[in-house]
């Protein structure tokens, strides 16, 4: 039944889709034939990299900086991954926006 509403909220939208499918996306990101895919070191990253992924974040003295701030899908990966991650949530919730926007126009 889980599965069912999972599979129901992510056909809403590339938007919903993109963000409720990480391990999709990065078996298609690993699958990808693109020869120009930068190749970072095997570090830490995020996995669902997205803006409201980001925000301020105090340390014990007060000193704010921003992080990723949920942490929940972390894997040793490609950090360029996380960058296309990020980069194609923006361009969907930019187009998102547009499509909202636009017909008001």
């Amino acid at each position: 039944m889980l599965t069912e509403r999972r599979r129901l909220k992510m056909a809403r939208s590339a938007h919903a889709y993109v963000r409720g499918n990480t391990l999709k996306f990065y078996e298609w990101l690993e699958s990808s034939t693109a020869r120009t895919l930068p190749q970072g070191p095997p570090v830490w990253i995020c996995g669902d990299c997205h803006l409201g992924n980001l925000g301020p974040v105090a340390n014990a003295k007060g000193k704010v900086k921003i992080a990723i701030r949920d942490l929940d899908q972390t894997v040793i990966g490609n950090p360029a991954h996380d960058l296309i991650r990020l980069g194609l949530r923006w361009l969907l919730q930019f187009v998102v926006l547009i499509c909202l926007v636009l017909p008001r126009l």
